[in-house]
């Protein structure tokens, strides 16, 4: 499995087990893919003049989360109209490279071109843009491929720009590309060898959703049932689920938009443990399903849904405790296997959330976009720990890594406590 190396327990259905203590954070919401590490000793308490190890200046802000493996961090940089890859020393935060990924950079709303994270498998680095570029490169900066998909599959059609990060697993990356604001042309689901960035499937994803409901800004997740590893794409008032090796959707189940709205595009991703995939929608309903289904399954692979789920943050789960931080800072967290609630109505700082939360160490993090990140005991009893203020609007999430925390906030990215090799 690359180097995600989800535990092995994690393969039996309905699996809900503790993320092993993982050193790298290779993609967006970590190598468990759920917003989670099992690293202890974290920082409790920061500023901007207490706590950080080193503090490195960016062109602009970006809604994208650092990846970090080995001795470098890999950053998506928007600079102008230019769209960067950076690979930056983890001990100093001094750039090593800053490679081109391409060009043609704007703002849409809160964010712009350099929203999706990168990924890496410790060999490639691979960087996605809000304009539909996909490029990798080796670890010294050079680029091995290139990929643009809006010239070769027809211009994005989404209403607030482009902004799914790529999955990687297994050596491949799995990009998803739903919209239909803008466009008619149908969405899509692509596999990409991350080595040789070779086309290895791509296939259509149909949604009779209607206006700005088939807009999907999520991020792809992986599912383990008995049968196999599937693909689960959340989005366009669907969840579905896909065939590894042809990208055939195996099943699909409803229920998203209920009321068949026609703006609820969909920006939480899902957040899948073992095969219960847990789908967000746009509030509500936050539905939770049971993945190795086949055709409809909106009824029968139904675990359990919640009417007060969260809009932008994706939430953080341990394997046993789905945490919740809604945009208004909010936060709820549910028995992850049944729904149950087990806290609710918990204020945050006062403010707009939009990184999703993390975590990690016993504590969940969550920041806002004043760069204010609330800490909180994890668990199934809320209480407040401290409260962190780093300047600037903060849209990306936490990272972490060997006892550091990695926050972009501002224009700036920050590490945040000190370092304790494995």
């Amino acid at each position: 499995m690359g180097v995600r190396r989800i535990a092995a327990g994690m393969a039996c259905v309905g699996a809900l087990v503790v993320a092993p203590a993982f050193a790298e954070w290779p993609q967006w919401r970590g190598p468990a893919q759920r917003g989670s590490s099992a690293e202890t000793g974290l920082p409790l308490r920061w500023s901007a003049g207490e706590g950080i190890a080193w503090k490195l200046e960016l062109p602009e802000i970006s809604g994208s989360t650092p990846i970090v493996h080995g001795e470098r961090v890999y950053l998506n940089v928007a600079r102008g109209d230019a769209l960067e890859l950076w690979a930056v020393d983890r001990n100093t935060g001094k750039p090593l490279w800053q490679a081109p990924v391409g060009t043609g950079n704007v703002s849409t709303r809160k964010q712009n071109m350099s929203s999706p994270s990168p990924v890496t498998d410790g060999r490639h680095v691979a960087v996605l843009t809000g304009t539909g570029v996909l490029k990798g490169f080796d670890l010294a900066g050079k680029e091995l491929w290139a990929r643009d998909f809006q010239k070769e599959h027809g211009k994005f059609g989404l209403m607030w720009g482009y902004a799914s990060s790529p999955l990687l697993h297994d050596g491949s990356l799995y990009v998803q590309v739903l919209h239909g604001m803008h466009t008619d042309d149908p969405s899509y689901v692509t596999r990409i060898e991350l080595a040789t960035g070779k086309t290895l499937w791509r296939v259509e994803r149909p949604t009779d959703a209607p206006k700005e409901s088939p807009d999907a800004y999520t991020t792809p997740a992986i599912a383990r049932t008995k049968a196999g590893p599937e693909l689960i794409i959340t989005g366009a008032d669907y969840v579905t689920g896909h065939d590894l090796a042809t990208g055939k959707e195996l099943w699909r189940a409803a229920g998203l938009n209920p009321a068949r709205e026609g703006f609820y595009r969909v920006v939480a991703s899902p957040v899948v443990l073992g095969d219960l995939v847990i789908a967000p929608s746009r509030v509500r309903p936050m539905l939770a399903l049971r993945a190795g289904g086949r055709g409809d399954v909106t009824t029968s692979r139904k675990v359990w849904s919640h009417d007060a789920g969260p809009d932008v943050p994706t939430p953080a789960s341990d394997g046993e405790i789905l945490y919740v931080v809604n945009d208004k800072g909010i936060a709820s967290a549910l028995d992850a296997k049944t729904g149950a609630v087990l806290y609710a109505d918990q204020r945050l700082k006062v403010g707009t959330y939009s990184a999703s939360p993390l975590v990690a160490d016993g504590k969940v993090y969550a920041t806002s976009e004043d760069g204010v990140t609330t800490v909180y005991s994890a668990g199934p009893k809320f209480e407040l720990l401290a409260e962190n203020t780093l300047p600037g609007f903060t849209l990306g999430s936490i990272a972490v890594s060997e006892g550091q925390l990695f926050l972009r906030a501002g224009t700036a990215l920050h590490a945040i406590g000190e370092r304790r090799k494995r």
